[in-house]
């Protein structure tokens, strides 16, 4: 970049009378007769020690000089002492240098200081820099004295600019020597002195360059070397809230852009940054989320916290959390003074257990106001009022963090939290985003409800369908989707192998599946195809899931599955197909064993567990380990570490460990031949069946958190999510939830309908629902749970033919039949099982 030659100019006419002395070489004789020659200074001077440098010597020299005196006049006699010259040498105080233009006064400086004159410059590895940076500064202090502003055609963002612009990106080693020049110079005082001028041109031109710099940084080093730059940005904030305050624009950006840098930067005793210099910040943010929950108590709309005070809490308070814990790994009592508690950080503590209390407080009568407004105001404004609180679950998250450095505070929480679960689950659902972390709340799982950990559980995968997603794309050529054509009789076969060869990523996209000589198209037979393939994959008859021996509906893989060479393959098709189902928020009416979810979720099953599954081996090992020691060391049952099991029709006998079949069971290892049995019965015998369906689930998911997933949701979540509800269909509430296109509600045919339905089977009506919507098993909810309304539309069809469906609107058609008779006789073919699915249009 080429300087301003009007810039340069002014700065050489300010300079002049100290360029213009004649240079002499160091002379320590000299300097040694023109400092000990001095009068007993008034009591208005101060005396300043000089500390100087050099190869061959090392001095201390005497000045005296007013507080009014500046800098450039102690330059001025320190040149006629020793002849240094100017050029060569720079004066600091207190690690910071400084410049001509500033008085000893507005650096603080008192009586019997030291100053330390650093000579020859010049020989720094980057020179042309470090002269820049402090013509640059030295530019900015003449603009902080002008009165009126002074009018160059340059900006103190640009020279910046060009400072910034000579620093290396691929050498971080130099780039870390300009920014320590950058800070040594004084630039960050400078900077802010101008910005607090009472001119709003020179106020405007430190805003920008501050922001030019604090952006430009960041792109300087990478993310883990972030922490060379933390200096710099807390000299800034420091110098800001002094002059400025915590409220200032430009403060609060210095300090989140000092906060976003403290995931990447080392607090502690030994660091650059202890505990003490970041506690005001995290003393600051929580007096403003305090007094923003309380406006927000009183406000209408609820929007008092920002989720950039939040962040910026958050940042300060993680590494506050890691530093303590790890200074003392012991838990600090809750005692509520900390009184008799060492730690090195006791007064740090003490302050922050204040703080949490006090947020906790306000926090549960914020959520205690929304569970009042959710319960009285009208359904369409209850999205509108979480909206004040989206930001709230972050904050939440820290609060709990917090919790866990005291003991019994977590415990707390989770009991203000559950006080609130209503407004909390509110919360989870309208307003958890996918990709933010939400481990934290199944710290206590008590406080959500089935629709919480549901919608937590969806937010884990990369992308989330539901039917709203299937409906708009009815009518769009969507390349990406992965289309499929199914032969009905060879279903299975068919679809495995089409999603074997499949991209990943076009599953995700979307599927568009059309049955064999079928014209049907959409949402509906994609509903459709789900359901009749998951209902194949669980047909005992396919040898890839047995059923529970205690709950028939249940299914647990087949140890015995590899009598199919290709099971394996069938088992990583099932994984993804269950998490397509799971991902569209279709009910496949699928039920899976207990123990088959625990390994899903990365549980380890124990003797509790396999109560219902295998009663009879559950009471077997119940037997062994309470049998008396006695009775069982003298071999009463013959027991060694062998474990017999049929397979295909052949018994067989295998080791639960190494030479299993000589260590006889004993009152000292018969725990651990419970448990061998217990992992063998359950764990080994279907291990890769169970990983096989893992990685296809993990597939279709789109990132590794398939425990988690589980995890999150109780045995009974997984069964409304896929199976759906198991309450007999209610023709109310199926009527309440139908609109009509073409007929009134009044008309004959309509009354006829409604009460056909009411008098058919509970099967009946999940062959009827089924051919309506290609649902035979509805959500949990009901019929509110479906993407959208029934509709009953009248077709100009003749009398003679059969209703129709077009299964992706949910619509049923039929002409205006004449008689009850006509309507039922029809309606009672479509409800046979084998032409249920028949006539749908898609």
């Amino acid at each position: 970049m080429k300087r301003p030659v009007e810039m340069w100019s002014f700065l050489s006419k300010r300079r002049r009378k100290v360029d213009d002395f004649y240079i002499l070489p160091i002379n320590p004789i000299r300097m040694e007769k023109e400092h000990s020659v001095s009068a007993v200074p008034p009591s208005s001077r101060l005396c300043i020690h000089v500390s100087i440098s050099d190869v061959f010597w090392d001095h201390r020299l005497d000045l005296y000089a007013a507080p009014s005196d500046t800098i450039k006049s102690i330059h001025h006699k320190i040149h006629l002492i020793t002849g240094i010259p100017v050029t060569e040498r720079r004066l600091f105080y207190r690690g910071v240098q400084l410049h001509w233009e500033q008085t000893l006064d507005e650096f603080g400086v008192h009586d019997y200081v030291f100053f330390y004159l650093i000579g020859r410059m010049r020989s720094t590895k980057y020179p042309r820099s470090c002269e820049l940076i402090n013509e640059a500064v030295s530019f900015i202090f003449i603009m902080c004295k002008e009165n009126p502003p002074i009018k160059v055609h340059t900006t103190p963002k640009l020279m910046l600019q060009e400072f910034l612009s000579m620093i290396p990106r691929a050498d971080i080693e130099q780039a870390c020597g300009h920014l320590k020049m950058f800070s040594a110079s004084s630039a960050p005082t400078a900077l802010v002195m101008l910005y607090m001028s009472p001119f709003r041109t020179d106020k405007s031109a430190a805003d920008e360059a501050i922001r030019y710099f604090l952006t430009s940084i960041k792109s300087i080093l990478p993310k883990h070397m972030h922490h060379e730059c933390v200096p710099i940005i807390f000299e800034f904030c420091k110098l800001l809230k002094e002059a400025a305050g915590v409220d200032d624009p430009l403060y609060r950006l210095c300090r989140s852009s000092l906060g976003l840098m403290m995931e990447y930067t080392e607090v502690g005793k030994k660091a650059k940054i202890e505990i003490p210099d970041i506690f005001p910040f995290v003393e600051e943010l929580a007096a403003k989320l305090s007094h923003d929950l309380v406006v927000s108590m009183e406000s209408a709309h609820f929007r008092g916290i920002t989720l950039i005070d939040i962040s910026d809490f958050s940042s300060f308070v993680a590494p506050l959390v890691k530093e303590i814990k790890g200074c003392d790994p012991i838990v600090v009592p809750l005692t509520e003074d900390l009184r008799g508690v060492s730690h090195v950080y006791r007064d740090e503590l003490r302050i922050l257990y204040g703080i949490f209390h006090d947020l906790l407080s306000i926090l549960e009568s914020c959520l205690g106001k929304l569970e009042d407004r959710i319960g009285g105001d009208l359904e369409q404004d209850k999205d509108n009022l979480c909206i004040g609180f989206s930001y709230y679950l972050e904050f939440m998250k820290e609060l709990n963090s917090i919790s866990k450095i005291y003991n019994g505070c977590e415990a707390l929480f989770w009991e203000a939290m559950k006080k609130r679960k209503g407004a909390f689950c509110k919360l989870v659902v309208k307003c958890a985003k996918r990709g933010e972390d939400h481990s934290w709340i199944f710290d206590c799982k008590e406080v959500t409800n089935f629709e919480a950990r549901a919608h937590l559980a969806m937010m884990m995968f990369l992308r989330v369908k539901d039917e709203n997603d299937i409906f708009d794309q009815v009518d769009r050529d969507d390349e990406e989707q992965h289309e499929m054509l199914i032969d009905r009789s060879h279903l299975l076969t068919e679809s495995s192998e089409y999603m074997k060869h499949a991209d990943i990523a076009s599953l995700r996209a979307g599927l568009f599946i059309q049955f064999k000589n079928e014209e049907a198209t959409g949402p509906g037979v994609l509903r459709e195809w789900l359901f009749l393939v998951c209902q194949e994959i669980f047909n005992p008859q396919s040898a890839l899931f047995v059923a529970s021996s205690n709950d028939r509906r249940r299914f647990y893989p087949n140890p015995a599955s590899k009598v199919d060479p290709m099971h394996l393959e069938y088992f990583g098709f099932t994984g993804k197909v269950i998490a397509l189902a799971l991902m569209h928020n279709i009910q496949v009416g699928v039920l899976f064993d207990r123990l088959f979810f625990m390994q899903l979720a990365g549980r380890r099953i124990a003797l509790e567990d396999i109560r219902d599954a295998d009663p009879l081996l559950y009471n077997s090992c119940k037997q062994i380990l309470e049998m008396g020691p006695e009775a069982i060391d003298q071999d009463v049952l013959g027991l060694t570490f062998v474990h017999e099991v049929v397979e295909l029709g052949t018994r067989k006998t295998v080791d639960l460990c190494t030479n299993g079949k000589s260590i006889a069971v004993n009152s000292e290892n018969r725990r651990k031949y419970v448990d061998s049995l217990i992992q063998h019965r359950f764990v080994v015998s279907i291990a890769e069946q169970v990983e096989r369906f893992a990685k296809g689930f993990v597939d279709i998911m789109g990132c590794r958190l398939q425990k988690s997933f589980f995890k999150c949701l109780e045995p009974e979540d997984l069964d409304w999510m896929l199976h759906g509800s198991e309450s007999a269909i209610s023709v109310d509430d199926w009527k309440s939830h139908t609109k009509y296109d073409g007929f009134n509600e009044t008309d004959d045919q309509i009354s006829w309908f409604w009460k056909i339905v009411g008098d058919m089977t509970a099967e009946q009506k999940k062959i009827l629902l089924f051919f309506w919507t290609s649902i035979k098993y509805l959500p949990i909810e009901g019929f509110s749970g479906l993407a959208s309304q029934l509709c009953i539309s009248k077709s100009s069809e003749s009398c003679a033919r059969l209703p129709s469906s077009h299964t992706c609107f949910y619509r049923l058609s039929f002409p205006a039949y004449s008689t009850i008779d006509l309507l039922h006789d029809y309606l009672s073919i479509i409800t046979q099982e084998h032409v249920g699915c028949s006539f749908g249009i898609g």
